[in-house]
This record gives structure tokens, sequence and C-alpha cells, in this order.
């Protein structure tokens, strides 16, 4: 039976791609509610022209609680994608993330408690960057938790975690959902936040909430303006303007790239099965990938024949590995469907229809002068 979903954030990348298949695939209705936040759509944004044409579109923030209110009339669910987007840029953005992430959050359970709705359940979306550094392996102790890097390690160019028993280097390996959470950002923690917030509240009023952690997500629309995006979209907006796509520490750093059709495709299975209410999935592909590889294999997609520029310095917030343990969701139907190469052809092929404007040198200056490169 078609539903009434509201998604919020729902002009941006991921969001305008949950649009595109609740109406096309689901045959939902969808209210779409979002502030065009001019970092991601531009000056003087307007309805985008890739926000599906069946949707209904509510410009407003989620801070805004009456704005809010009145979006979320008549709706049976929500998917909540709205938040501010970017580990560097929010270790100094402190009250716009937090204010956004959290406050935006609370609001809108303030009105799924305290006011009348037709709300029956809630996905939120969180990140993977919660978990800080992923699992690891020692060959002596099992899993280990590292941890964190030291500064003197990383100027010296040592970039490995380490095991705390017995100091030497140790492996990635898949990081499940029960892993203890790290976070290493104010992004990272207010994720976290939003996660913790919902499931708390869900569960006591009994409102089936879902929290769905995405990891790496790539593909059409992400922004190619946004210096603070998602490592493919800052990459091609580099190689477009044949400048080489800058990487900090040494490119090795392990990732879970997940193309944005796989990961919504992951997310309408956590709305349809009543078995993933009140839980927390993984949404990735459990494949890992170097951020090095994701340049180079970008760089040849698009025909450039420049090396990236490995800069050997570390971004304060960061972590060296983490790549997903998807069992949990893969038991309720899930499997990545996209290749790694498949999905960074598809994303090749769109970029070179837009103009991109790279921005990385400034946002990494910006860093620098905070004293958040090490």
């Amino acid at each position: 039976m078609a539903r009434k979903i509201l998604v919020t954030g729902g002009a941006g990348f991921i969001g305008s791609h949950t649009v595109d298949a609740l109406i096309e695939q689901c045959g939902d209705t969808v209210r779409v509610y979002d502030n065009l936040t001019p970092q991601v759509h531009g000056p003087n944004a307007v309805r985008p022209a890739h926000l599906h044409a069946d949707a209904e579109f509510i410009q407003g923030d989620v801070r805004d609680r009456d704005s809010l209110k009145k979006a979320m009339q008549g709706m049976d669910a929500v998917i909540h994608d709205a938040a501010e987007v970017g580990v560097g840029q929010s270790m100094y953005s402190i009250e716009q993330y937090v204010s956004t992430n959290v406050g935006g959050t609370a609001t809108l359970w303030d009105i799924l408690v305290n006011d009348s709705h037709s709300i029956e359940k809630v996905l939120v979306a969180s990140s993977m960057s919660l978990y800080g550094e992923g699992r690891y392996l020692c060959e002596a102790h099992g899993v280990v938790t590292p941890a964190p890097r030291r500064e003197e390690d990383m100027k010296a160019g040592r970039w490995e975690c380490l095991c705390p028993q017995c100091g030497v280097a140790v492996k990635p390996s898949p990081t499940d959902e029960t892993k203890e959470l790290d976070s290493s950002s104010v992004y990272a923690q207010s994720k976290r936040d939003q996660e913790v917030y919902s499931l708390i509240i869900g569960k006591a009023h009994k409102i089936p909430t879902v929290a769905c952690r995405y990891f790496n997500c790539y593909g059409p629309r992400q922004s190619l303006n946004n210096p603070y995006t998602g490592a493919g979209a800052i990459f091609c907006s580099a190689i477009l303007n044949d400048k080489a796509p800058l990487i900090y520490e040494d490119g090795l750093q392990i990732r879970d790239l997940i193309h944005v059709k796989d990961l919504v495709r992951g997310k309408l299975l956590l709305l349809e099965n009543e078995k993933a209410d009140y839980g927390i999935f993984n949404i990735g592909t459990g494949v890992p990938t170097s951020i090095l590889q994701l340049a180079e294999t970008l760089i040849e997609l698009l025909g450039r024949n420049f090396t990236p520029n490995v800069i050997g310095k570390f971004r304060n917030g960061d972590i060296r590995h983490c790549y997903g343990d998807i069992s949990r969701i893969r038991k309720l139907g899930f499997e990545p469907q996209i290749s790694l190469r498949e999905g960074l052809s598809d994303l090749s092929e769109w970029v070179q229809s837009q103009t991109a404007v790279s921005d990385v040198e400034k946002a990494h200056q910006v860093l620098v002068e905070k004293g958040l490169v090490v």
C-alpha cells in the first residue's frame, strides 16, 4: 500500500535519490523538506532540477519548529536525512553542526512526542564516523581497540594504529554495529547524538525507529562545489579543473565506498521491514578501498594522466581505517549490487556533464590556519 513519506534533506544528494526510489519503485507520495543550504546548492538556490517532479517541495530548516510541524502533517513516516556534513569543517563550525544535526533532530522528536501526528516510523541517517577507528586485529592479541594515534608518530609518517598491548601495528578488520563508539570529530559526535536520542525516544514512545549507519556514499548529484563533501566528489572537482586530488597521510587509509543507489536500496529495505524496528544497521559494501585507489581510478576514468597530491599530513578528526561488517542487514535480504568500478564509472560519466568549482585548497588552508592539520 502506498505511503506518505516526509524526507528531510530530500533535495540533497542521498535524499533526492531516496525520493526517486520511493516514488518510482514503491509508488509512495513524497514530501521533501530542505533548507537548500548555499554550501551545497549554491547562493539563491531554488528547487533543484534533479528533484523528482512528483515530489512536493517545502523549503525550510529543521530547527524551525512551526515549519517542520506543518511539513509533518498527514505523513505516515519520516526519513530524516537533513544534516550538516563534513568532518573537517565540523571541527571549527561547531555551533552550526551541533544546532542543525542535534538541535534539528531534537525539534523533530519534540513534535513527534508533544503534537498530534500520523507518523508510524522514523529512519534516521547515522554515520560510520561515530565508530571512530574501525575494528582491528592483532596477530598476538586478537581483536583490539587502538588508542588514538600520537601526533609524534604521524609527524614521522607512522600512520598505522598500534596494538594497545604490544605496540605492534594492527590490521583493519570489518566493523560491526556492536563496536564501542569513539567519535573523533564534532560531526561524528553529532551523528551519534542523533542516533542515540532517536532510538531512546522512539522506544519510549513506541514509534518504530531505525538508525541507518551510512558508510562512504558516492554517486551522481553529490555536490561538486562543496569542499567538505565526500572524497569522490571532491576528487572529481579537482580533476575536472586539471588539479591533482589532494590526499592526506599516505593515501592508504581504508574506507567502505557504497554507490548511492545501493545505499538507498538498503534504506528502503529497513523502512519496509518490521524486523528492523528499533535497530541499528550498517549500510555499506563490506569491501575495503584505499583513498589512493579511489583517486587513481577517478583520474583514469576522467581521462587525465597526473598523479594524486599525497601531502603526508594528518587532518585532525580523521581516522585511519574503517570498513563495514554488513552481516546484520544482509540477514534482512540486503546485498550490494554495484561494484566500485561500475559505480565510479557512473559518477565519472555524470560529472563530465557538470560544472565544478574546486575549493579544496581553500578548505585545506582554513584547516591549517585553525591548527587542524598536523
